[in-house]
Parts: structure tokens; sequence; C-alpha cells
């Protein structure tokens, strides 16, 4: 399951990118029992019995499609931080989606808007799970006119000359705790400005990587943010003194950059510090494999 990271800066709730940074699970239906084996990120603190969230999720999955499973073995290597901005739970929770509908019906190819639907009533927003899902650049909304609560997503094109960074720091930030940090209510100029640039970065993104930087400011909720990850704050200060499309990565605190071919090259590394610096590719959707 991909990697991925939502917002891109001005695209709160909205915009998501799957990476090519891969976690590896594998489920088998016992008669009954929990069995989990998780190597790698989180091994030392996730869950081994039925609330790991993978199982979790296979359980709604299948209770959604009429199926169920009375025992179940996961054998899971995590290689994506936890709680660090990168989307561990999104792929998580596509992860036991998907292999819900791959158990109750096998004969089907997948209906990735029913893995939307459902991976949305467990995240509470779609950018990230719609990026596992999909993979690449996605955008997504909810239908609160025809269809009230429906969820979309439609998939953006990325330039070939943007280039992608991840700096990862070493303690976590709690995605419920960041998200208590945001206000209510917003200036509405702030609102206003926000969402020039969010149609800026489409563009960006799509067409004009040079004008990521630009593309990439935001008003509603990097600097409400600040104070629970003031490293990840004075780096994206300074990356983007320095001309870098530098934003937080989903609750963060992982900082990822979004520039363009010319630019990268001005990137030494020596900017890391405490952070452990990823060159990135975009990533393609989750899989069924086997």
């Amino acid at each position: 399951m991909p990697a991925n990271t939502a917002n891109l800066g001005p695209g709160f709730d909205s915009l998501g990118l799957a990476f090519d940074w891969l976690d590896d699970c594998t489920i088998e239906v016992l008669s009954s029992g929990v069995q989990v084996e998780v190597t790698g990120e989180g091994a030392g603190f996730v869950p081994r019995d039925r609330s790991h969230l993978v199982i979790r999720c296979l359980d709604q999955g299948l209770a959604a499609l009429g199926a169920a499973a009375p025992g179940v073995r996961l054998v899971a290597h995590n290689t994506i931080p936890h709680t660090r901005g990168l989307g561990s739970s999104a792929a998580a929770t596509v992860a036991g989606l998907l292999a819900a509908w791959a158990l109750a019906r096998p004969e089907e190819e997948v209906d990735r808007q029913w893995l939307l639907t459902e991976s949305n009533k467990v995240e509470g927003h779609p950018d990230n799970v719609a990026a596992a899902i999909f993979g690449g650049f996605v955008l997504t909304w909810v239908d609160e006119e025809n269809a009230p609560g429906t969820v979309h997503a439609a998939s953006g094109h990325i330039h070939q000359d943007v280039r992608l960074f991840a700096y990862v720091h070493p303690a976590p930030v709690a995605t419920k705790a960041a998200r208590k940090a945001l206000p209510d209510v917003v200036p509405h100029g702030d609102a206003a400005k926000n969402s020039g640039r969010a149609a800026l970065l489409t563009h960006a993104l799509a067409n004009e990587p040079a004008l990521l930087h630009a593309a990439t400011r935001e008003w509603l909720h990097q600097d409400y943010r600040a104070e629970l990850m003031p490293e990840a704050a004075q780096l994206v200060r300074s990356l983007r003194g320095r001309g870098f499309g530098a934003v937080i990565s989903g609750a963060g605190p992982t900082v990822l950059v979004l520039t363009d071919a010319a630019k990268a090259v001005e990137l030494d590394g020596s900017e890391a510090g405490v952070f452990r610096r990823h060159t990135l590719d975009v990533g393609g959707p989750a899989e069924i494999i086997g």
C-alpha cells in the first residue's frame, strides 16, 4: 500500500498524492482467532488483536459486502513512518478494505468507488485514501447538492519535471492534536487567497512546475499548527525563503518539497538537520498481488 500525502499546502482536505513508498501485508482467513505479525515501522506499539487498523477495516469491508472472516492472520512489513503525515493510516485502511473485496468478491474487478466510500467512513476526509486507492495526484470532493455525502475523486496530471522530497522528523505528531489546533472560523480574505493558490497548484503540477513555490503558499492550517512542530515549521520557512515549494505533509511533522528539476539541484542535504531526507517518485494505486 502506498505512502501518501494530503493538502500539498493550499489543498486542505481535498488534494492528495501517492508516493512509491510501500507497506506490504498479507492476510489469511483462519477458522478462528487472530494472529498479527508486524515488522518495521510501528512494530513496537501497533495492536496485535482484532483492533489492528488493517483487521478492523477488513471486518468493516466484509460486513458491508455481506461476508465475514471468523479468524484472521495478518503479516505486515511497514516502511511508512507512523504519525508523521505520510498516510500510514490511510494505507492501512485501504489495505484492509481491499483485502475484504478480494475475499468477498474474488471473481470481480475491484470497485474503487466502493473503496473510496468505505475508506472515507474510517478516515473522515477522502484526500489521503483517494491517493492510496487511485495513485498519483488526486482531487477530491464531497457532493453536497445532488447526492449529499457522496465522495468523489478525480485524477490530476503531474508534469515530468516535478521533483518530490520528504524530510521526515524523528518525533511524531498526533493527527488529532493537529486537527484540534485548527480554528473553527478563518478570515474570508485568507480563504479567498487560499482558493486561488489551490487552483494555481493544479496548474503548476500539470503544466508549469516553476510556479510550485507560489502555488504551495497557504493560509488555512500550517501556521495554526506551527507550535506543535516548531522544527518542521522552521524548515518550511527556511526552504520557502530559498524558493522551494515546501509544505507540511498532511498533519505533519514531515516536510514535503515540491519543486522543478532545475531548482531541485540546489537541495544538497545540508538543510536536513534532524530530519531524514527521502527523494520520492509518484506512486501507483494500491493493488492486490497474489
